[in-house]
């Protein structure tokens, strides 16, 4: 069985090779060619999970090795994979979440003339993805994980007509290269330590390294977690992000590729329990990134990046559930799974209320949309509630279950840490009401088209003409089916990861499991965030419900003007690095121009200064040597006779 491992990186690879490189002629039937091998490799995960639950906790991770990469004397590097619980986890959320994202775009992308391209994008999205997570050692991960970022540039520049998209690419891709410089030293400290990258020699010898190395491991796989995960400071590129096609941002805010920090992290879980500095990093890290988005969720207008601001700090709250180690590895990557399912719901939903808007994404456009959509009402607002942790639905499930995490971290680290996660909780249930608000909500507040030069239709060939007021209507069953089974997902998966504590159980051979002791009961810390998160939805209604909402966002106070700035992100990173570089590199041309040159052309000089005095002692005449030579005898005798003397 472990002979099929291959064949889920090989069929949707298969499918971007056959659709990038097929030409035209693949242009009527590409689409489903792609949808079809996502859904082949999904079947194939669904056998190896049946195939998996068959055997016993300790026997079920699986090894297949190919062939050997890079042999030579001192250094193999293998093509293997490893199948295991936690990599079979994400190979379900990457293959299904990915697959009915394929499906969705079938109808999204209807009138695109690069559908077949956008599909084989997709598909090498979702083998880079896949390859990340099932390969048994760093360096074939860090393939996958460099494979993720060229699939993410194409993806997200896939409109590279619009400007801002392809800025947008550009500056993900170069955001993420600071990442990837951390894993790749990461993986270089990993070899000259242990000799090896494959994850068992590695994991299994951290006890016999040093504290120091381990933390320096760690900080460099934490810096690559920041970059991939959009986590602070490294998250400027995943608001931008949303320029791309809808499907894209619900493919890698969702099942994929925001998700692999969290999986680098838990699965080097070992190097990190044994590196407390680096782990109170990891913890450090999620908490403030946590806020950071969900405050600039609360200012954004563009429904898109609101939702972009949400994503950010979701994953805060695993990276923090991560951090705090074997009483969080487990409910990290739960909230990671619930999350794929209601974050990809919300950004389809989003993209079918923009396919009805004329692509609209103001949400101060909108208003009463709810008449006018009803499946995508339902399928949002399921979402919705989810996400806020309403109980009964799955993030309530997850989310509530790093919060109690968070307190029991003890002492007064797991109060600070406990309170940040229930602010997080109340902003997300204000933020999220509000768009559900100014969304569905309320009356209509529709206005004409805008001029398709500036801000083109996500259906190139049916732009509405400026003038045209938008007609919402329903979108296709190919875009409404993936959201309502999205939608069930969002409703019952965390209740039943939580039955039986199953995800947990399911988990812990792999991550280990440590039960947390909060200084309150759990139904305290569960009544509390009810109450949070009611006061939240309470001054959200209050303050959108109950009033007209402006078609022109009021000017707001420093810090909204700021949070609608992403706090300044743009600008520290513009002025910090940007300026920075530049006034170090002018510092460096001046040191090299004045002191590099100056010493290398000083002694130039100096040489050839020396060189011209010289040449005036040869005169050509015997007379003047005979005279130096006499000179330079008698020089010679007197020293002789002066040391003899002494």
């Amino acid at each position: 069985m472990e002979n099929l491992i291959a064949l889920l990186v090989a069929a949707p690879l298969l499918g971007a090779a056959v659709l990038l490189c097929g030409g035209r002629r693949l242009d009527r039937a590409g689409h489903w060619l792609g949808t079809l091998l996502a859904a082949a490799s999904f079947v194939i995960g669904v056998v190896l999970f049946a195939d998996m639950l068959g055997k016993g906790a300790d026997e079920r991770a699986v090894h297949q090795r190919l062939f050997s990469w890079v042999p030579v004397e001192g250094f193999q590097a293998d093509i293997a994979f490893q199948l295991d619980q936690l990599s079979m986890t994400f190979v379900l959320l990457i293959t299904g979440v990915g697959t009915l994202i394929h499906v969705y775009s079938i109808g999204y992308m209807a009138h695109d003339e690069r559908r077949r391209r956008f599909f084989g994008y997709l598909n090498l999205f979702l083998a880079a993805m896949l390859l990340l997570v099932v390969a048994d050692n760093y360096l074939l991960l860090y393939f996958g994980w460099e494979g993720v970022g060229l699939a993410s540039y194409l993806l997200i520049g896939f409109w590279q007509h619009k400007p801002t998209a392809a800025t947008a690419a550009k500056k993900a891709f170069l955001v993420n290269r600071v990442g990837d410089i951390g894993l790749s030293i990461a993986i270089m400290l990993m070899f000259t330590t242990f000799g090896t990258f494959a994850f068992g020699p590695v994991l299994g010898s951290v006890g016999e390294t040093s504290e120091g190395t381990l933390t320096a491991i760690g900080l460099m796989l934490l810096l690559a977690a920041c970059g991939k995960s959009a986590q602070v400071p490294l998250q400027s590129w995943l608001g931008d992000a949303m320029e791309g096609p809808t499907p894209v941002s619900a493919l890698i805010h969702a099942a994929t590729m925001v998700t692999a920090g969290v999986y680098l992290i838990t699965r080097s879980g070992a190097i990190f329990n044994a590196a407390p500095s680096a782990q109170l990093a990891v913890v450090v890290v999620g908490a403030v990134t946590l806020l950071f988005g969900a405050i600039i969720g609360c200012a954004k207008d563009d429904i898109k990046k609101a939702l972009a601001g949400s994503t950010m700090s979701q994953i805060g709250y695993m990276v923090l559930a991560a951090g705090l180690g074997p009483i969080g590895y487990a409910f990290a990557i739960m909230h990671l799974v619930t999350h794929g399912f209601f974050k990809a719901g919300l950004f389809l939903g989003a993209g079918s209320v923009m396919h009805g808007m004329n692509d609209e994404v103001d949400m101060r456009k909108y208003g009463g949309l709810r008449k006018y959509m009803p499946v995508t009402f339902v399928t949002f607002g399921l979402g919705y509630l989810a996400i806020i942790g309403f109980p009964g639905l799955s993030g309530f499930w997850s989310k509530d279950k790093i919060i109690e995490a968070a307190f029991a971290k003890g002492g007064t680290e797991g109060w600070i840490l406990g309170a940040v996660t229930l602010l997080g909780a109340g902003i997300t249930a204000y933020y999220m009401t509000r768009v559900m608000i100014m969304t569905f909500f309320g009356e209509k507040r529709w206005q004409p088209a805008p001029d398709p030069d500036k801000a083109p239709s996500v259906e190139p060939g049916v732009e509405a003409k400026p003038g045209d007021m938008p007609h919402p209507h329903e979108s296709p069953r190919s875009m409404t089916i993936p959201m309502i089974l999205l939608a069930f997902g969002s409703v019952f998966a965390g209740g039943l990861f939580s039955l039986n504590s199953a995800f947990v159980n399911w988990l812990e051979p792999v991550t280990a499991f440590e039960h947390g002791h909060p200084p309150v009961s759990a139904a305290v810390i569960t009544t509390s965030t009810i109450v949070v998160l009611l006061t939240g939805v309470a001054i959200a209604y209050a303050q959108y419900g109950r009033r007209p909402v402006p078609l022109v966002a009021p000017r707001g106070s420093l810090f909204t003007r700021a949070a609608r700035r992403d706090l300044l992100q743009d600008d520290f990173n513009h002025v910090v690095l940007v300026r920075g570089g530049e006034h170090l590199t002018r510092s460096l041309v001046y040191v090299d121009h004045t002191l590099v040159d100056g010493v290398v052309n000083g002694t130039a000089a100096s040489m050839g200064g020396l060189s011209g005095r010289m040449r005036k002692l040869q005169t050509g005449f015997a007379r003047s040597y005979a005279v130096s030579m006499f000179g330079g005898a008698a020089v010679l005798i007197a020293a002789t006779l002066l040391m003899r003397a002494v």
